[in-house]
């Protein structure tokens, strides 16, 4: 599908309700099917990810009926059932990796499978810390289809390199069925929708610093309550930075302290942003935010603990950094490469077509700012939904209209995106 995107008249105004964070969507599901008793989660994510991790749990037995079309009801005796057929995860990284956290400690085997993109995906960052805990997992050549042999696993004690809430969370679910504590550590403390949830479900769950611990636990079920996702924000956040003219407020927004590194960004490079109604929700902070249009936005440098708090917001922020003055370097952020695409290599090729001043680096890129952008090009999204929604959100400033190749992966995790637009301009 062939998107175009022209130049906006005027500002955004009005309000809009973001949709409900992905990963705290899936992770309702997945706890709540581990939990025994029923409970309603409300506010459930309408994107593809989401529904394939809903999928999977039905086909492991888990009761799942829909009240309307964001209200579902999740009924479950605790206890997964064997899958006749492979486990398909569709595009989702994370329901492939935190899935494979709760099927290492079942007494059944289950494959995992999912779409070419998926395939490419690196899965050894799972494979082997579950391994250590006494997991039997086949792989190829360490990405997806995963045949995971389930059985007995045992704690430990993990050290990992990567920043990663899908690594972390993974073996902190793991950690529920093992024999003895699991103790996971990161470099920066990742997004810890995982910590708080369990946490919110009564399991024995302990943190410090940048540790986590967890102990064999059972959930209590509870009714669950999803925020809006500051990651969905991301792309209007930027949009209200950079539209000439612009003020509005989104409402529901997820701010969570390990997810509002684009809030933190944006203010540090000037930009008008104001929280409003700050409240908590289910385990997780929740507010409004208001944004208006700023134009006296400063380069910056984002790198070091501020990567794991805005990764999927990067390729948006480029956008934003080609509206500052000066120049904006990003660090630390290879792990980009591991996406749905490598999205250091494709962000710096297709923003360079439509003018951007963009380099790559190995683990980032630098922008100099502050250049029009030009467009009049057609740009490749790669499969890869948030560069789609970044292009898109560059071609409302862009002198000259813009294409989006393959708009339709949007459908993965923010279908509601382009409306939301229409609803503010």
């Amino acid at each position: 599908m062939l998107k175009t995107v022209q130049k906006l008249k005027k500002g955004l105004r009005g309000e809009i309700t973001i949709p409900a964070d992905k990963s705290v969507s899936h992770r309702a599901v997945m706890f709540s099917s581990i939990a025994k008793g029923e409970c309603v989660i409300k506010n459930f994510s309408s994107g593809v990810d989401c529904h394939s991790t809903l999928n999977i749990f039905k086909q492991l037995g888990t009761n799942i009926e829909f009240i309307d079309e964001k209200t579902l009801t999740v009924k479950s005796d605790g206890n997964l059932r064997k899958s006749l057929s492979p486990l398909d995860a569709g595009n989702s990284g994370t329901t492939t990796r935190l899935i494979s956290g709760i099927l290492a400690g079942q007494n059944f085997d289950s494959v995992i499978i999912g779409d070419e993109s998926l395939s490419k995906r690196p899965m050894k960052r799972i494979i082997e810390p579950l391994t250590l805990m006494g997991a039997n997992i086949e792989s190829v050549d360490g990405h997806a289809p995963l045949t995971i042999h389930g059985g007995k696993l045992r704690g430990i004690n993990y050290s990992s390199k990567l920043a990663s809430a899908q690594v972390k969370s993974c073996i902190l679910l793991a950690g529920l069925k093992a024999e003895g504590s699991t103790t996971y550590t990161e470099p920066y403390v990742s997004r810890n929708h995982t910590e708080l949830m369990l946490k919110y479900l009564e399991a024995d769950i302990k943190t410090e610093d940048s540790s986590v611990t967890i102990y064999p636990s059972e959930l209590t079920t509870k009714d669950i309550s999803i925020v809006g996702d500051i990651s969905s924000a991301a792309f209007f956040i930027v949009a209200g930075l950079i539209v000439q003219g612009s003020d509005f407020i989104i409402k529901n927004v997820g701010l969570n302290p390990t997810r509002t590194g684009i809030i933190d960004v944006a203010e540090r490079m000037n930009g008008r942003i104001n929280i409003l109604d700050k409240r908590f929700e289910s385990g997780e902070d929740v507010g409004d935010v208001r944004i208006q249009y700023s134009d006296n936005l400063k380069g910056c440098v984002i790198e070091g603990d501020d990567i794991p708090r805005l990764i999927d917001e990067l390729p948006v922020i480029a956008v934003l950094a080609s509206q500052a003055e000066g120049q904006t370097i990003v660090k630390n952020a290879e792990d980009l490469r591991n996406k749905e695409s490598d999205r250091i290599k494709c962000l710096v090729s297709e923003l360079t077509k439509i003018g951007i001043d963009i380099a790559e680096t190995y683990d980032g890129f630098i922008i100099n700012g502050k250049k029009n952008i030009k467009g009049g090009a057609e740009l490749e999204s790669y499969h890869d939904h948030r560069l789609a929604m970044s292009f898109y959100i560059a071609g409302l400033i862009a002198e000259k209209e813009i294409a989006i190749n393959g708009f339709e992966w949007t459908k993965i995790s923010f279908p509601e995106f382009e409306e939301l637009v229409y609803n503010l301009s």
